[in-house]
């Protein structure tokens, strides 16, 4: 069986229960801050690697054999959909300034980036590729610096509440 059928859920949690929860909160996910130096590099490895982990999902097989690393990547690949969709659903209801900080917010500044790592992750691991995991791993770099852009761009929209903000929790987990 082909490893896209893996794509479905996620992608279905992602942009459209996201999009049934607040569509303006789809016009805020997809939105990119200015970037600077080395993010703008970034910004094209995030995007090529998405691209290339969509595209290797095609192409690679779920490896369906009972075998301990099957067992982990389902468990993986659960807990990765549970917490993109928990942090959709925060992401979908920011407080009144606009920020998300409530649920899976008050404990990682970015559970949605986190959830994306251990849902890929796990496909890698129901897989067995050794490509998927070099697409995954320059996604979580890129991401990195994503993320970077993402906060000073909160700091400049949010001010003294996101820098608070930044005090109290941690950046991924």
């Amino acid at each position: 069986m082909r490893a896209f059928v893996l794509l479905i859920p996620f992608i279905l949690i992602r942009f459209g229960l996201l999009h049934l929860l607040n569509k303006e909160a789809v016009k805020r996910a997809a939105n990119f801050p200015r970037m600077i130096g080395r993010e703008r590099a970034a910004y094209w490895i995030y995007q090529f690697s998405t691209v290339a982990i969509f595209i290797c999902l095609f192409f690679v097989k779920i490896i369906l054999e009972p075998s301990w690393l099957f067992y982990i990547g389902l468990i993986v690949y659960m807990l990765g959909l549970a917490v993109c969709a928990l942090s959709v659903i925060n992401f979908a209801k920011p407080s009144g300034s606009g920020m998300s900080s409530g649920g899976l917010y008050r404990f990682s500044r970015n559970p949605m980036y986190a959830s994306y790592f251990i849902f890929f992750i796990s496909c890698v691991l129901i897989t067995r590729s050794l490509v998927l995991l070099v697409f995954v791993l320059l996604f979580q770099i890129a991401t990195h610096w994503i993320i970077l852009s993402e906060e000073r761009w909160c700091v400049n929209e949010f001010g003294e509440e996101y820098t608070r903000y930044i005090k109290r929790v941690r950046r991924y987990i």
